[in-house]
C-alpha cells in the first residue's frame, strides 16, 4: 500500500537514478505519479504500484516545509 503522499514531497527510492541521485520530488499525483529527479531535474511517470514497491521513505513531507516556512 503506498503510504499518503502529498504534492511537493521529497521521497527517496531504492535504487539510484543514472545521474547519481536518490531522492526525487513528487510534481504530480492520480493513478500515475510524476516525479521529478533532484540530481538532474529529469521527469519521469510511475504507477503507483510501482512507485509503492520503489519507494524507501519519505525524505520530507509538503506540510512540514509549508510550516516552516
Amino acid at each position: 500500500m503506498l503510504p499518503d503522499l502529498k504534492l511537493n514531497d521529497i521521497v527517496r527510492l531504492r535504487k539510484p537514478h543514472p545521474c547519481g541521485s536518490h531522492e526525487w520530488k513528487i510534481t504530480r499525483l492520480g493513478a500515475d505519479i510524476r516525479l521529478q529527479c533532484l540530481g538532474c531535474q529529469r521527469l519521469v511517470m510511475l504507477p503507483r504500484r510501482q512507485l509503492a514497491r520503489r519507494l524507501k521513505n519519505i525524505v520530507s513531507s509538503a506540510n512540514n516545509n509549508e510550516s516552516a516556512n
